[in-house]
């Protein structure tokens, strides 16, 4: 089938301002949005810049705003988002980060967020012999913070971040939910506060935009009401 590809372009060294360009590409529905973006780059345009890397869901690099909706380029299918007789596609980079060229945007201010939760293993007891165990339950409650990768889908669709670059937004919160909660880490206190801080959970109001955006389908807003209850716990 025939698409469109619609990338919104920026080129700092001559452009104003963003603009769309149209590219006419034949593709497969079973075929990817991210081969459809490497064939204009390898075949049509050499200038078009995105990110991407492990091209399978697991890196989280080529995270773009593709037809409205936040989702990996690698994960997403051409027959979900355009009709089996061809159509129009729409891409354009994720918001609330500074567009650096095209696709790309600047992460320096979602990694700074990141880093500030202490995303590590904290515990200053002495080294046991073996393993540091944890009982099934414990494990089990980390399962779904730790399926994030870090691709910034859910903290770019949050409409908190896009007004206040401040906000530790929805992928740290996620981060910080894997150490607060597992039981051999000892920095809990710690990464509380961090979230009780202005900055930190309570700047969340339940849009639900980071859940519906998470590819690895995360229940993201779940998660930052337990973090929630935890802090007030704390506080109490």
């Amino acid at each position: 089938m025939n698409i469109n590809v619609k990338i919104l372009r920026f080129n700092p060294e001559k452009d104003k301002k963003q603009h769309w360009e149209t590219y006419q590409v034949e593709a497969n529905g079973g075929d990817r949005v991210l081969d459809v973006i490497n064939h204009v780059k390898w075949y049509i345009d050499p200038t078009l810049t995105f990110r991407r890397s492990c091209a399978h869901g697991i890196c989280g690099s080529d995270a773009m705003l593709i037809n409205g909706r936040n989702r990996l380029a690698c994960k997403t299918l051409l027959q979900d988002v355009v009709k089996s007789g061809g159509g129009t596609i729409t891409v354009e980079p994720i918001r609330g980060l500074k567009v650096e060229k095209d696709l790309l945007v600047d992460m320096e201010p979602f990694f700074d967020a990141y880093r500030m939760i202490m995303p590590y293993f904290i515990n200053e007891d002495a080294v046991p012999a073996g393993e540091r165990l944890q009982s099934p339950e414990d494990a089990a409650r980390l399962d779904q913070s730790g399926n994030c990768i870090l691709c910034a889908c859910c903290t770019t669709s949050c409409p908190i971040f896009w007004v206040n670059g401040s906000y530790l937004g929805p992928a740290s919160i996620v981060q910080a939910h894997r150490f607060i909660f597992d039981t051999r880490d000892a920095a809990t206190e710690q990464r509380l506060n961090i979230m009780n801080q202005n900055t930190g959970v309570w700047r969340c109001r339940t849009a639900y935009n980071c859940t519906e955006a998470c590819p690895r389908d995360i229940p993201i807003t779940q998660l930052i009401e337990e973090v929630k209850r935890a802090v007030m716990y704390q506080q109490s």
